[in-house]
């Protein structure tokens, strides 16, 4: 999976360096020399990683701006400032700016690895958190004293799964859950609860519990269909 970033800089010296590592970390690198138009650029696309050169003119204003519509309910950015870069003359705090990491130019690059590497991290992290993935395959469902019932599974999360069943389910009893995940040794069991159900059949689970081995197996499970995209 190829994540997106934006460098908001005109130190070329600086930019050459960032889009080598970012290159070798399987980001997109797009490269604005002017706030204005890097504003312009989020507010129409998705970007996971911003990087912004607080040395840049404009910048302050910049930053300002993202803060505003992040803290706006009508309009909030698609991303905010992951990390700044500055020379010695920048006097930025992180709390300040939003941004989550920070390194000082000139760029060492075995600094800006460790920290692109763990910001890169943390957006997988977050984007594993809610990312589904289609599967098609039976769900024995059972309610505490009453019969199991079937269901067809149609797309999971780390945090539970869509299911089609042609059976009513109770939707406030507490559910035991098992189904065969892909490429696993055992069958994948939870504890669960009806979050929504529809007219045709459909039914959002939500996991209640499940054992951490299981957990960490439906995580890599999740993780290896992500990449795979």
């Amino acid at each position: 999976m190829t994540l997106s970033s934006m460098v908001v800089s005109r130190d070329w010296q600086e930019v050459s360096v960032l889009e080598c590592i970012m290159s070798s970390l399987h980001m997109d690198v797009a490269i604005e020399e002017e706030p204005q138009r890097a504003m312009v650029r989020l507010n129409k696309s998705k970007i996971d990683a911003l990087i912004v050169d607080c040395d840049l003119h404009g910048s302050s204003q910049f930053l300002r701006e993202l803060q505003r519509q992040l803290q706006s309910k009508e309009r909030r950015p698609k991303t905010v400032p992951l990390v700044i870069m500055g020379g010695p003359g920048c006097n930025y705090r992180l709390d300040d700016t939003g941004a989550l990491f920070a390194f000082a130019k000139p760029i060492s690059v075995e600094q800006a690895v460790r920290t692109l590497s763990a910001a890169r991290n943390m957006i997988l992290d977050g984007r594993l958190r809610y990312h589904r993935a289609g599967l098609e395959v039976p769900v024995a469902l059972k309610g505490k004293g009453s019969k199991g019932k079937d269901a067809v599974l149609v797309n999971i999360s780390q945090g539970g799964m869509q299911i089609h069943t042609h059976n009513p389910i109770e939707i406030q009893q507490p559910l035991h859950i098992a189904f065969d995940l892909p490429g696993a040794k055992s069958k994948l069991k939870a504890q669960g609860e009806v979050a929504w159900q529809d007219q045709r059949g459909n039914m959002g689970i939500r996991f209640l519990k499940i054992a951490s081995r299981q957990e960490r197996v439906l995580q890599l499970w999740l993780a290896q269909q992500f990449l795979a995209n």
